[in-house]
């Protein structure tokens, strides 16, 4: 792979050294510099004064900002159909409960994927991640949970493989068939756990389909006690938990999962200070999704006391039809900002670094070091890092590189 050189860089953003503690308040960055790729990866990076004059291919890039691509460690990107008409009915005033015990919400997900051939649901997807890509994203998480059978389930994580295969950013897949109880199943709960439990899990572990497992653990949903037997189940298969959890009440999940080792808690939209306390005994991070409650209402994550109390965050879109219809991770940075309380500097944290941990990338990915992937993009001038928060509608990803190449070029 033929080099490239990067000149006159106004300013790359997320220069950490190997191993260098991350402060979520700080952004490290370098004004007047040069990028220098290898082989896909980032081979230096320095000021102008110390830049090679040699490269295969040299881009003059002055006045530009340079950030390493968003990390999306959470997204239902596989779906048949989007859920418009659900948007309508919350106009109307039927609330985000209202709509699923109607048979809406996931469970309208479910049907629609089960009715659709693989083929299309390959197709879709892809287009969504050409268009996460253009936004800035270089990895990104994709869960099941819109099949709710045995069958539909497989059908989704075997496209979420097939993603993989042809997409150039790294794909993590994660099982979520707890993430609805099937209308079938309503009178007979344990019967549903066990069919997750029991036959697909073998089935999804054995054909190596799921990197982590998750439940959605809140009322109306699965229980504390069904959703410690999924995440100890899915342990044992050698999956990790990401789990979705206290998007409406606090249930105790948050312990159940700081206790099981879960590498992710998601939503987190109501939290309390045992919960707070129980997250600062383990190594479990909190993931927030601000543009959940953006688009159905209800509490926007408190990201100020999770961070006020020493914890690192992770930002994800929860890109799906029905709850988040949007990939697009600055307009997430301008929530955590605007609505979260966070700082600019800790929003680019939590959506680079803290994104890629939330996924085991973060020795390739989430900023830029030596021998990472060299993933990033490059913004037009900016007069602070604030700008890319503050100005929330407007489209600031130029052009987007993944493992060297560019991949987007937004001048035309």
């Amino acid at each position: 792979m033929p080099t490239l050189l990067l000149r006159n860089i106004a300013q790359i953003w997320q220069t950490y050294a190997p191993g260098q503690p991350v402060d979520m308040k700080t952004a490290p960055s370098i004004k007047d510099a040069y990028l220098l790729v290898k082989n896909g990866k980032i081979d230096a990076f320095g000021p102008m004064a110390d830049c090679p004059d040699r490269a295969d291919r040299i881009l003059d890039v002055t006045g530009r900002h340079l950030f390493p691509t968003w990390c999306d460690s959470h997204t239902h990107l596989v779906f048949a159909q989007s859920r418009e008409r659900e948007f309508v009915d919350r106009i109307k005033g039927l609330s985000y409960k209202e709509i699923a015990r109607r048979g809406g919400g996931i469970l309208n997900s479910a049907q629609k994927l089960r009715e659709a051939p693989e083929e299309r649901l390959l197709e879709s997807a892809l287009g969504r991640i050409d268009e996460i890509i253009s936004y800035g994203t270089g990895a990104v998480e994709i869960k099941s949970g819109y099949g709710l059978s045995v069958e539909s389930e497989l059908k989704m994580l075997r496209v979420i493989r097939r993603i993989k295969e042809q997409t150039r950013i790294p794909v993590k897949a994660t099982f979520l068939g707890a993430h609805a109880l099937p209308l079938e199943y309503r009178d007979n709960r344990k019967a549903y756990v066990d069919l997750v439990v029991e036959e697909m899990l073998p089935q999804i572990a054995g054909e190596g389909l799921a990197d982590y497992i998750d439940v959605f653990c809140e009322k109306g949903f699965f229980t504390l006690e069904e959703a410690i037997r999924i995440i100890e189940a899915g342990a044992e298969r050698g999956l990790k938990a990401k789990v979705h959890t206290n998007q409406f009440n606090n249930l105790g999940c948050i312990q159940a999962c700081v206790e099981r080792g879960a590498l992710t808690v998601d939503h987190l939209e109501v939290v309390n200070d045992e919960e707070i306390k129980s997250l600062k005994s383990g190594d479990t991070l909190p993931t927030l999704l601000p543009s959940a409650p953006f688009f159905i209402g209800g509490h926007y994550q408190p990201a100020r006391r999770l961070l006020d109390a020493g914890l690192p965050v992770a930002l994800a879109s929860d890109y799906n039809p029905g709850s988040t219809p949007s990939g697009k991770m600055q307009f997430v940075l301008s929530l955590a900002c605007i609505k979260c309380g966070m700082l600019p500097e800790e929003a680019l944290n939590a959506a680079t670094l803290m994104g890629a941990r939330a996924m085991e990338l973060e020795s390739t990915h989430g900023s830029i070091s030596p021998g990472k992937i060299a993933s990033f993009f490059l913004t037009p001038p900016l007069p602070s890092l604030a700008y890319l928060p503050y100005a929330f509608g407007s489209d600031l990803v130029e052009r987007v590189f993944i493992a060297g190449e560019q991949k987007v070029d937004k001048r035309r």
